[in-house]
């Protein structure tokens, strides 16, 4: 099931996605989208009475975090080697704010400090309900996710050089665009044997790969960090990204695809 977050320019509503994805993450020309009461995280599926066309509302970030994105760095093997970095025994993570969160179609801005902003894209999970020390095993992990979105990890590269560190870097205004929708059907087997990750700049593909190359698969991430926080739900894992990270600049167009989720797009401008 895909769950998205829309407005016809009214308050937003959540609502359930119908129809099939194109092999490239687009929907059915006749999808449509049936709103429901509430967020479904917190008040279950409840259909309401109303159905819009796909392509007559504006979807949103599909979910806000009441607490937290937390991203995982250096998660890929050949992504930590183009940056000259080692890849950690742990999972090594921070965390952006929630004031990063942008939808689908939203601009990415470039902080006015930065000169130079690059496109990360990665495999998001979305945690369903309030959970602590969860243990590494599959099963156990499952209960706690409430499904799967797409995310660019947009960062100040310049930035991150100059500090050493990522808050500034990855946390600013626009730097976690999420979306189109969020896909509850999660199978923890399929994402660990792996689903292609691609993002296309301007329409020519740089990144391609796989999340069978993740060092720490996903329950070994939601197992780690739940060990050091206590997640709640609607908070956001962003899992790593595979090698090919570049340069964006005001105007163009960034789209990352992820097999079985959807594709997110957005624009680059400054701020």
């Amino acid at each position: 099931m895909r769950i998205a977050r829309f407005t016809t320019g009214d308050e937003p509503l959540f609502g359930i996605v119908t129809g099939d994805l194109d092999e490239y993450g687009q929907p059915d020309p006749e999808a449509q989208i049936v709103a429901l009461q509430g967020d479904p995280i917190y008040a279950g599926i409840n259909p309401l009475d109303q159905t819009y066309r796909l392509d007559e509302v504006r979807l949103l970030a599909p979910v806000l975090p009441r607490s937290k994105v937390v991203a995982v760095a250096r998660n890929y093997a050949a992504h930590a080697a183009e940056f000259g970095n080692e890849v950690p025994e742990e999972p090594l993570f921070f965390l952006k704010p929630n004031t990063a969160v942008i939808g689908p179609g939203d601009t990415i801005l470039r902080p006015a400090a930065s000169e130079r902003l690059d496109f990360e894209g990665e495999l998001a999970i979305v945690i369903g309900r309030i959970c602590r020390d969860v243990p590494k095993d599959p099963a156990e992990v499952a209960k706690v996710i409430y499904g799967v979105t797409v995310a660019n990890d947009a960062t100040a590269r310049d930035l991150q050089r100059r500090s050493g560190h990522f808050t500034a870097a990855k946390g600013f205004d626009t730097s976690c665009p999420l979306g189109p929708w969020i896909e509850t059907d999660v199978d923890l087997a399929a994402i660990k044997a792996g689903l292609r990750v691609q993002t296309f700049l301007n329409g020519d593909q740089v990144q391609d790969g796989t999340t069978a190359q993740m060092v720490h698969d996903v329950p070994a991430l939601v197992s780690h960090v739940s060990s050091l926080m206590t997640l709640l739900p609607g908070d956001v894992i962003l899992t790593g990204t595979p090698e090919g990270v570049g340069a964006m600049e005001p105007g163009d167009e960034i789209e990352i695809f992820i097999e079985g989720v959807g594709a997110l797009t957005n624009k680059v401008g400054t701020r």
